[in-house]
């Protein structure tokens, strides 16, 4: 008898009213055989504490097989959830791989020991990176449809190209290629799973959405969680779907339910919705006994639907296999599975010095990138190509800003523009007559008009879907520059920002990198801007490994530094204060379409010799008014240091004033309990208290937010007579 796999692309493309073979319902068995006896293994090995965390995929296998046999590993996309152990097998992640990851082996080709075991990845076979986060993946499958299509659209996109991010993305693409998102009944309670609903149906986009259905969200049953407790009937009505609701335990039911789903997808005729009603035969984890919260009668009703035990029923009944023959082969796939965990156990452990690897980028380390040489053009060299980039007179931020974004979208055709507002009309025909927003603050304007609906276009209303669809995006090798339209707003993407963005390529072990760019308005001294128009709150994202930041304080400097972001192999939070969208200080000359700065590297804006002054964005101007003041009224030779970037910050720049004049004072707009300057201070203190001659001194905002009334916004935000005094104070200590 061959016991070899059935090929998963065979079978999906077999007949839908094909009759399976007695092979290929042999294979289906021992994917889902071997997956739940790889599920009693890892049991096994955490009772005996070779192992650290176990959760199970045990009810699940059959829905699982169906759709990955209906599907193609290497050409569909795949985004499932720590509990699709049989979905990874059936695709092609083996038990050896499985085992490598629950003992945490440096040789998991999934996390290199940095993730819990049946967190799935391999760029090979199209499982993009799963985290704990229920739900969150679900806005990156329409990402990763969204890509695919684009790059169908324009295959000259895809091709690589020397010095910027491209160089290391490998792009593969099919134009009927079907996406697969993966979730359980319970996290369809998470809003981004609506989200993506609902941009998958407006864009006809070719995802297929598996509902695994066992009934309970831990210890929380579906009715608490689904009103009335169905999830079928809750999106019903949502257009361009096929809805399937079928039994998740018997695998040929499944399969077929796949292959319909995946024709519907492949045919263009938008998204599909399989509902498979599973079981969970064993708690949720082994942190977990569903004994404290179901009844015994429930769980007996619940074996009897085991599909482990229906599918071998099958097998006997329909004589395809004899009892002898069943047993022998069980026996084969036991030794298989005790074969490959013992070998995880010999395997060796990450070496400690690996921790840091795979933060950011080794490839292309932006700051020190090959482009970034931080040389403008010579006046009047500018191209001409758009208004924003004519000519030598000085711009505002605002117009450098734009002038990037227009010279980088014609360079790279993978970049895409979107968020709330962004585009210049969603409506194109209005265009005509009407001159086009390009967002609240107008510095996308013109970039629909020149590059089309397609390459930059409106968003609906949430944040989380704006930064979840980028990261979706970008792991397929795009680079999708997106707007908050307000930082104050940000706080529903946050999710996303922190347990996705950032950490995709730390997590995969470097497999997988999400280098997408969000364009965040932030700040106050707007003059009424008040609670929800004046934040800031930096420290809390500088916070977050993986994730580069930039605060410019003036045109060139954001100029150059959004192109650095725009061509980095790393995510990047690019901050722009909007008070300084349009000031007359700061403004500069068009550097031209290369000029790039390194992230990581400060600027001396005022040479002093008495007291350094670090500091960015909007406090900069200010601080310079404090210098200045300080030089004419005190003889305080102040000298300021900008910053430009939050993470990485220029610590030898720092370190190089603060020897010279043995006095800081660190400013900054947030508040200043937990702020920014506080972890400045500490290391100052820490590494240069021998040349230091005074404390450290820190100015920043009240411990409150910003206020509506102009007189409180004043008296809560630094203003330079504040700076000027912390300066005083400090020389004469």
């Amino acid at each position: 008898m061959n016991l070899a796999v059935f090929s998963p692309r065979g079978l999906g493309e077999e007949a839908l009213n094909g009759t399976l073979s007695p092979q290929a319902m042999i294979d289906m068995y021992r994917l889902m055989y071997l997956s739940r006896r790889i599920d009693d293994r890892e049991i096994l090995l955490k009772r005996q504490n070779k192992i650290f965390f176990q959760v199970s995929g045990a009810g699940h296998e059959a829905l699982q097989v169906g759709a990955a046999l209906a599907l193609r590993p290497g050409y569909d996309w795949f985004l499932p959830y720590y509990r699709d152990r049989a979905l990874c097998l059936a695709l092609g992640i083996s038990p050896s791989d499985m085992f490598l990851q629950a003992v945490g082996a440096g040789t998991d080709p999934q996390s290199g020991g940095r993730q819990m075991p049946c967190h799935w990845s391999s760029k090979p076979l199209h499982v993009v990176s799963t985290s704990s986060s229920t739900a969150t993946q679900m806005l990156h499958a329409i990402g990763c449809a969204e890509a695919g299509r684009y790059y169908s659209a324009r295959p000259e996109s895809a091709k690589k190209a020397e010095g910027d991010y491209r160089q290391f993305e490998d792009v593969e693409f099919h134009g009927d290629e079907v996406v697969l998102a993966c979730i359980g009944e319970g996290s369809t309670s998470e809003g981004e799973f609506w989200e993506a609903l609902n941009t998958a149906s407006n864009q006809k986009l070719p995802v297929i959405f598996m509902i695994e259905d066992n009934g309970y969200a831990i210890s929380v049953p579906v009715e608490v969680n689904t009103p009335g407790g169905n999830i079928s009937r809750l999106v019903a009505n949502f257009p361009h779907f096929q809805f399937q609701e079928i039994d998740g335990t018997d695998v040929e039911t499944c399969l077929r339910a796949f292959q319909k789903a995946a024709a519907w997808c492949r045919a263009g005729n938008g998204p599909a919705f399989v509902h498979g009603h599973c079981i969970r035969p064993y708690s949720h984890s082994l942190s977990d006994d569903d004994k404290l919260y179901r009844s015994a009668a429930e769980r007996e009703a619940d074996a009897m639907r085991d599909p482990i035990h229906c599918m071998q029923m099958r097998l006997l009944r329909e004589n395809i296999v004899t009892t002898e023959q069943i047993t022998e082969l069980e026996h084969k796939w036991d030794k298989e599975v005790i074969e490959a965990a013992d070998a995880a156990l010999t395997a060796p452990l990450p070496p400690v010095d690996s921790i840091m690897k795979h933060v950011y980028s080794e490839q292309l380390d932006i700051t020190n990138p090959p482009f970034a040489d931080e040389r403008a053009a010579e006046a009047g060299s500018a191209p001409g190509k758009s208004k924003s980039s004519q000519g030598s007179a000085p711009r505002t931020m605002a117009d450098l800003i734009n002038a990037c974004l227009h010279d980088e979208m014609r360079r790279d055709e993978r970049i895409v523009v979107y968020g709330e507002d962004v585009a210049d009309a969603s409506r194109e025909a209005v265009l005509g007559e009407a001159k086009g927003k390009g967002g609240v603050f107008k510095l996308t304007a013109g970039l629909q008009a020149e590059f089309g609906g397609e390459r930059v276009f409106n968003s609906p209303l949430a944040e989380a879907n704006i930064v979840g669809r980028a990261i979706g995006y970008a792991v397929r090798g795009m680079k999708p520059i997106v707007e908050i339209q307000f930082f104050d707003y940000i706080w529903p993407a946050m999710h996303q920002i922190r347990n996705e963005l950032a950490l995709m390529r730390w997590r995969s072990n470097g497999v997988w990198g999400s280098p997408v760019v969000i364009r965040v308005p932030i700040g106050g001294y707007l003059t009424g801007g008040a609670i929800y128009h004046s934040q800031c709150g930096e420290s809390i994202f500088t916070h977050i490994p993986g994730l580069r930041i930039a605060m410019p304080s003036n045109a060139l400097d954001a100029n150059g530094l959004l192109r650095t972001a725009i061509r980095g192999a790393d995510p990047v939070m690019f901050l722009e204060h909007k008070r300084l969208y349009r000031e007359t200080y700061g403004r500069a000359p068009y550097p031209g379409p290369d000029f790039a700065i390194p992230f990581g590297k400060a600027r001396t804006v005022r040479e002093g010799t008495d007291v350094t002054l670090v500091t960015y964005g909007a406090v900069v101007p200010r601080a310079l008014q404090a210098a200045q003041m300080a030089e004419r009224k005190h003889n305080i030779a102040v000298e300021i240091i900008d910053l430009r970037t939050l993470n990485p910050y220029d610590w030898e720049a720092i370190a190089e004033s603060v020897r010279k004049t043995s006095r800081v004072v660190i400013a900054h707009e947030d508040m200043l309990s937990w702020g920014y300057g506080a972890e400045l201070a500490a290391r100052i203190a820490d590494e240069l208290f021998e040349d230091l001659d005074a404390p450290v001194k820190r100015v920043a905002g009240m411990d409150t937010f910003v206020a509506y009334q102009p007189v409180l916004e004043d008296a809560i935000l630094p203003q330079p007579e504040k700076i000027l005094q912390a300066i005083v104070d400090l020389k004469a200590w």
